[in-house]
């Protein structure tokens, strides 16, 4: 039976057991008509046409592991085209029929994913409400007076709700971030150019990023990892550069003094209070910041010269059809006119001196943990203050991919009542996108408060799939484990921790006579019965590998050791001609037990 949420986790283990993804399929259409915001969609996939999707996948792929994303639903922002559906950017006047698919669903299709629709949005994906909309106005899952953020606002209630695994955003101020928070969701802000936004209706286009909504952001790393690409069609399409950040003594910025703004929202501010006290507890570093440069950032996207890139984006249709669009959406845009090219090199010279007061904080952190919002409203109160409110959500999200940043938003726990959801974002340099995700998986876990609508559901333990994919792998049995006297000598050098296992059983360990600090050596002696020997499985950045390697003293080495698992990894082992003095310790069955309670402690 499939659950509530319709994590990764469990639409895998649903197809293990025999279902198919016709059985998803007919859950989605069921839960979608059950659905009560009948705002949430534009363009609904027909019922029909969800089926015929699942049953050309089961024809063309029948091995449930033949594709990454084999039978899993997802929705679709409706700036995004999908081939054979019209993409309206919520405006009718504006709807065209794409002849194919952008190129983050193509990848997504390819690699078995099914589109549930098309989703409603903020017109023009202006505005982090999601009340600027002729096809209404979809609400939190939580309380359907309440806004359910924008701009993507339909793909994160559909996500919420149980209706798809994940959601295609798109996030220019925030629009990927704020809909997460207001619906108990992961957000994920990847950098600037990391997913091609060909077939993206823009918004500022030298600013656009094509988001994703998911449950835990060990699913939401999967799928961006399928869907990002280099794209020679998008001019700001970007390669990945992996930038590491350290797995412990993390330096997280954080708001202090008059910066800490939440609108009179006491439950939102204990909420991050909350976080971060969590994120210093998972050994991060918390370092109080003047967030000032970043907020005066903020200010320029919607009051300084690049509120004329969004005039740029729809220049044609807005000189001929303004009449035809969201009256506070026409207002923003008609903002635009007049502006001059004088008006935009200063916003860029006042941006530059914004970041370089930024870097002087920067210097202090590694990442910032941010409120996503710093408060919710209603969408009477949002109407009756459309614009003022809307600059409220975008506090803490505006400046972030003005100062080319990644970004991860997750759930952080509740009003006191349980009532709304609150939320805090993990803010990176570019790039830093896989490391992010790293602390941003932890936090969450810690906050536990779930996934979307189904606040009991289970969040994922950490997964391989959070570390880079270029990451070399490394076994280490003695110094080098957590918590042991060497092992800033991997966190300082970015490493992760794949996984915690035991050595296949005809390893011995040794204490080494002499070595500063202690240190063991493995060594594998075929034909013996033992039990194994505790071991953790490490993942260094390729840069700092080879370094990393060469300073390991004789008589240690790297060769490969197997695990009990049978998966096999290059590790510390010793060389034999050392173990004459040594004592043989593998009784203690690893050198943490040995140091807690053998000799020599």
């Amino acid at each position: 039976m499939l659950p509530t949420f319709l994590d990764l986790a469990s639409l895998n283990a649903f197809y293990r057991e025999g279902g198919t993804p016709l059985d998803v399929v007919e859950a989605v259409i069921a839960r979608r008509s059950a659905l009560a915001d009948k705002a949430v969609f534009i363009t609904p996939t027909s019922d029909e046409g969800l089926r015929q999707a699942a049953r050309d996948l089961m024809a063309a792929h029948p091995d449930p592991q033949s594709l990454p994303l084999w039978g899993v639903p997802f929705a679709v922002k409706d700036n995004i085209d999908v081939a054979g559906m019209p993409t309206t950017a919520a405006c009718p006047a504006f709807a065209y029929e794409p002849a194919a698919d952008a190129f983050v669903v193509a990848r997504l299709k390819a690699a078995g994913a099914i589109v549930i629709g098309k989703t409603n949005l903020d017109q023009f994906a202006t505005g982090l409400n999601g009340t600027r909309s002729p096809y209404g106005a979809p609400r939190s899952v939580f309380d359907a007076d309440y806004i359910s953020g924008g701009s993507s606002s339909g793909s994160a209630v559909a996500v919420a709700a149980g209706l798809c695994t994940f959601s295609l955003g798109t996030d220019t101020a925030g629009s990927g971030r704020v809909p997460a928070m207001f619906n108990n969701l992961v957000g994920i802000k990847p950098s600037i150019g990391l997913l091609s936004a060909t077939g993206v209706v823009p918004a500022c286009r030298s600013l656009d990023c094509v988001s994703i909504f998911a449950g835990s952001v060990a699913d939401g790393t999967v799928i961006r990892r399928v869907a990002e690409g280099f794209d020679e069609v998008d001019a700001y399409s970007r390669k990945m550069q992996s930038r590491t950040l350290a797995s412990a003594g993390l330096r997280v910025g954080v708001l202090t003094g008059a910066e800490r703004e939440f609108y009179g929202n006491a439950e939102v501010e204990r909420i991050y209070d909350h976080a971060i006290t969590a994120t210093e507890a998972l050994g991060a570093k918390i370092v109080s910041i003047d967030y000032a440069p970043f907020r005066q950032a903020a200010e320029l996207l919607y009051g300084g010269p690049w509120v004329a890139e969004r005039l740029a984006a729809v220049a044609d249709f807005f000189a001929t059809h303004s009449t035809d669009m969201d009256p506070t959406v026409r207002g923003i845009i008609a903002g635009a006119e007049g502006k001059t090219a004088v008006e935009a090199f200063d916003g860029q010279y006042r941006l530059a001196d914004l970041r370089r007061q930024a870097e002087k904080q920067w210097a202090l952190c590694d990442v910032l943990l941010l409120p996503t919002a710093p408060t919710s409203y209603t969408v009477t109160e949002m109407q009756a203050e459309p614009v003022l409110r809307n600059s409220h959500l975008g506090r803490y999200t505006n400046f972030v991919n003005l100062f080319d940043c990644a970004a991860i938003a997750v759930p952080a726990g509740f009003d006191a009542d349980g009532h709304l959801p609150g939320g805090v974002t993990l803010i990176g340099p570019a790039f830093s996108d896989d490391a992010l995700a790293q602390w941003a998986a932890r936090l969450h876990k810690a906050l536990g408060v779930g996934q979307g609508i189904d606040k009991s559901a289970a969040i994922p333990e950490f997964s391989s799939a959070l570390v880079p994919t270029e990451f070399l792998p490394l076994v280490v049995v003695g110094a080098h484990l957590t918590g042991m006297p060497l092992n800033k000598e991997l966190t300082n050098a970015g490493g992760l921790l794949l996984k915690s296992g035991t050595t296949a059983a005809d390893y011995r360990l040794f204490a080494l006579p002499n070595t500063t600090p202690p240190k063991p050596g493995l060594v594998r002696v075929p034909g013996h019965a033992g039990s194994g020997i505790a071991v953790e499985v490490w993942a260094l950045p390729p840069a700092e590998y080879g370094a990393f390697i060469a300073r390991i003293p004789a008589p240690l080495g790297v060769g490969k050791i197997e695990l009990k698992d049978g998966s096999v990894y290059s590790g510390f082992l010793c060389e034999s001609y050392a173990l004459s003095d040594a004592q043989d310790i593998s009784h203690f069955g690893g050198w943490r037990d040995f140091i807690n309670g053998g000799a020599g402690t």
